[in-house]
């Protein structure tokens, strides 16, 4: 668990308190681990779009993630060169916006996804004639999933729209093998294989249409070991994982493929009330924390600022603000508890300040989604 101690600066409860030690250490091994199998990392920032975070990301990568136009405005104004929007971009004010952040700054590349001649349309009527050209990369699906291709057959017709476009250019294939379920069942791991062995297939077919250095962008926080294990020879392999760089005590600690990853988010919260025997209160709920992916645990408890045992309790259900622990023991009124949450995707567009600690030394930093 994070190693957050009992006496913090805090001016109010609850609150979501960073452990910095455990985020470096995160950011180190995965740039570790992308760099053994011949990938270059462009983490997925929307996990926390906290500039804090995202400049102790940057040094170790080839360019970051986003999810949205207006995230890519952002990680440009943090300093990223490359960034790849992770999605179609198919509303025209938004494709504008696109255009704009690349006549401000001719030393950003910006890559977005496409699946669709529709789609491709937008792209072209405001890049043809423009200046700068956008890259553009094949977005490859799976059936029942998210956006994306369905076939191998769809992909040699896109490619050639693209190419009819000069303001456009036909950088590569993307992939996302995370749309799988958490789970490292043989079944899930053949779904989630074929998916990676699928897009390797397309770049493939479109290789003599690339011009240099065609990418092939996959792997998540949870499979990348599996989408290692099909990348292309002469591209350049982008891993776009995103929630490694906190962790959690949930979905991913249960799933990754990382050992030595470290949850480094909780979230402190007071014990309000002990209305019944072994049933706790706490003042933090569904607005302050995540949910989606199961729910807090409790990973802490302290007293006056003294760390007690291990907490025993088992959050059962959430409110606006309040949390319901049942078989609690040993938790009185004005006791503080961290609760670590499964996936941190779902926790900091919660928050408009947290308390990064490192050390004895804390800071606010302040996501901006």
């Amino acid at each position: 668990m994070p190693n957050l101690n009992g006496h913090l600066p805090l001016q109010s409860l609850p609150q979501l308190l960073l452990d910095v030690a455990a985020i470096d250490s995160n950011i180190a091994l995965k740039e570790r681990w992308a760099a053994e199998r011949s990938m270059v990392l462009a983490p997925h920032i929307k996990t926390t779009m906290t500039r804090e975070i995202v400049h102790r990301q940057l040094p170790g990568a080839w360019g970051v993630t986003v999810a949205t136009a207006g995230q890519a405005v952002h990680a440009a104004a943090w300093g990223a060169r490359r960034i790849l929007i992770a999605n179609e971009v198919v509303f025209t004010p938004q494709v504008l916006q696109l255009r704009r952040l690349l006549e401000a700054d001719h030393t950003l590349d910006i890559f977005c996804l496409t699946d669709s001649v529709a789609g491709v349309t937008v792209l072209a009527e405001v890049f043809d004639g423009a200046g700068p050209r956008l890259n553009v990369l094949i977005d490859v699906g799976v059936a029942g999933g998210r956006t994306g291709i369905r076939t191998a057959d769809e992909a040699p017709a896109l490619a050639d729209e693209i190419h009819r476009h000069p303001g456009l250019r036909l950088a590569g294939v993307s992939a996302y093998e995370g749309i799988a379920p958490n789970l490292r069942t043989a079944e899930n791991l053949e779904q989630v294989d074929s998916h990676c062995r699928m897009a390797r297939t397309i770049f493939e077919g479109l290789r003599e249409r690339f011009g240099e250095q065609p990418i092939f962008s996959i792997g998540g926080s949870a499979f990348q070991d599996r989408a290692a294990q099909f990348l292309p020879a002469g591209a350049i392999n982008v891993l776009r994982s995103g929630c490694y760089v906190i962790h959690d005590h949930g979905t991913y600690a249960d799933v990754s493929p990382l050992p030595g990853l470290r949850p480094a988010a909780v979230v402190r919260a007071v014990v309000l009330s002990v209305p019944e025997e072994a049933r706790a209160v706490l003042g933090a709920g569904k607005r302050e924390l995540a949910y989606d992916a199961g729910l807090p645990t409790l990973v802490a408890h302290h007293r006056n600022g003294e760390a007690q045992v291990e907490p025993a309790g088992v959050v059962v259900k959430l409110f606006d603000h309040h949390a319901i622990v049942e078989s609690a023991d040993g938790l009185v009124v004005g006791d503080t508890v961290d609760l670590g949450i499964s996936h941190p995707c779902s926790v900091f567009d919660r928050w408009r300040s947290v308390l990064a600690v490192h050390g004895n030394a804390t800071e606010l930093w302040h996501p901006q989604f």
